[in-house]
């Protein structure tokens, strides 16, 4: 991962010169739980100024060519101008994004990606939260200086709007849905910011015994990549139980 990251780092100041603010590393990565077989490489890079179509194509073939050599799931970035970051813009703008999803469009239809990609993104506000929890300043200006605190309202619903369809949307993902409903419900009732791992080990000492067995086995799957399989009658159950937990909570901060 650091070749990755230092290879990021250099070419980001050579293509942006002295256009960039600063690239800060965050998710898994930060939180201690970073899995090469199961974990992407989280990154946000600061703007001051909007970039033209060219260096926004000299960067995405940076960023594709590092995605090669990077973990199975890639890296995934955000470029954000530093005027949405202090004070926070929510929904948040971005200049560019990628992550191995789009991979085939970049590839097949470079000049439609870099027209079309850029836009507003909810997902930003959750980033921007464990960057100043959790995040690491790999070049630039320091956290503090470049992002201002995210409200807790905007982060609230970064993260529902994440996990809002988890019932039936846990059967294609349950790994990712099991631990990620768990570190929602942590922040709600306990306002603390956790990783996945440490989002299962909070649910294991707060949630009903009944579904220890199915957060164990998510943890288990994603620490080493274990070959789990879930109980999906119970996988969805839970799923129900923690969306309605966590509606209750954000209905009533929504209300005060």
């Amino acid at each position: 991962m650091d070749t990755v990251l230092n290879g990021f780092v250099e070419k980001s100041k050579e293509i942006l010169q002295d256009d960039l603010v600063g690239v800060y590393l965050h998710g898994s990565a930060v939180m201690g739980c970073y899995n090469p077989a199961k974990s992407d490489i989280d990154l946000i890079v600061v703007v001051k100024d909007s970039l033209s179509d060219a260096s926004k194509r000299a960067y995405m073939d940076m960023v594709v060519e590092l995605n090669g050599k990077g973990p199975e799931k890639g890296i995934e970035m955000s470029i954000v101008k530093q005027s949405v970051c202090r004070p926070f813009v929510y929904p948040t703008p971005f200049e560019l994004h990628f992550s191995v999803t789009h991979l085939d469009w970049y590839r097949s239809e470079p000049v439609d990606y870099i027209s079309k990609m850029k836009g507003e993104d909810k997902d930003l506000a959750a980033h921007f939260t464990i960057i100043n929890h959790r995040g690491k300043c790999l070049y630039g200006a320091p956290i503090k200086e470049v992002f201002a605190d995210v409200p807790a309202q905007d982060y609230i619903d970064s993260i529902w709007n994440d996990i809002s369809e988890a019932e039936e949307e846990i059967a294609d993902n349950p790994m990712y849905l099991i631990l990620n409903l768990a570190r929602v419900l942590a922040y709600l009732k306990d306002g603390v910011v956790l990783s996945k791992k440490e989002g299962g080990e909070w649910a294991l000492k707060n949630l009903p015994e009944t579904y220890h067995n199915l957060i164990s086995n998510a943890m288990n799957e994603y620490a080493d990549g274990a070959d789990v399989s879930y109980a999906r009658d119970l996988a969805k159950d839970y799923a129900g139980y923690m969306v309605k937990q966590i509606e209750s909570i954000r209905n009533k901060l929504i209300s005060i």
